[in-house]
């Protein structure tokens, strides 16, 4: 009897861990929007957590942040508005299945950059809602992604961009990823969606 209870337990954690890994990296769909003057820049998954975790070496770590710098730079000089997409992870199983995107702050090379805070904790920043709705307000029919990981985040939100009717450009230097084979594949399959590689 106590085995019986023992494995019944053990398949429900094993359920509910499924359940939670399967949403953390599902994509989200939203309704199209109407064509939107507005551009912005969208900064993924750059919290001090996850940006310092060391799956990158210097030379990509520095290499990213210079380009991301130029990026904001130049957002500014145009009057665009930065957008930080922060994971937020909350659940215990959450932090099981991503340790290192543990919630905090921007990293230092990247704090002041963003004009406003967005956060969620699956993948997909539209996930929540929060960027569809602050997109909505701020008209912005065109996002510039970057951050990490090219493979995952970046790619998970530009796909939710795209199928939302949002014009998406990838700047290669200013996206860092943990798998660059993986990542050329995901950056081929955006693009013939749609997606601008620049």
């Amino acid at each position: 009897m106590i085995w019986a209870a023992l494995l019944l337990v053990a398949g429900l954690v094993g359920i509910w861990w499924w359940t939670a890994a399967r949403r953390m990296i599902r994509q989200s769909h939203g309704p199209k929007v109407d064509p939107r003057p507005g551009r912005a820049l969208l900064l993924v998954d750059l919290q001090d957590g996850a940006w310092c975790a060391p799956r990158y070496d210097d030379a990509i770590r520095t290499g990213v942040e210079a380009a991301i710098a130029r990026e904001v730079t130049l957002a500014r000089h145009r009057d665009i508005p930065v957008i930080a997409l922060k994971q937020q992870v909350a659940a215990p199983v959450a932090r099981l299945i991503a340790p290192h995107a543990a919630s905090g702050p921007l990293a230092a090379p990247f704090q002041g950059m963003a004009d406003h805070v967005v956060t969620r904790w699956a993948e997909d920043g539209f996930e929540t809602g929060e960027l569809d709705n602050l997109l909505d307000v701020l008209r912005v029919g065109h996002l510039r992604i970057m951050g990490q990981d090219g493979a995952h985040g970046v790619a998970r939100t530009a796909q939710s961009a795209l199928d939302r009717g949002i014009e998406v450009e990838l700047p290669r230097a200013a996206i860092a990823t943990a798998d660059p084979e993986r990542f050329n594949g995901v950056l081929e399959a955006l693009t013939g969606q749609g997606a601008r590689r620049v």
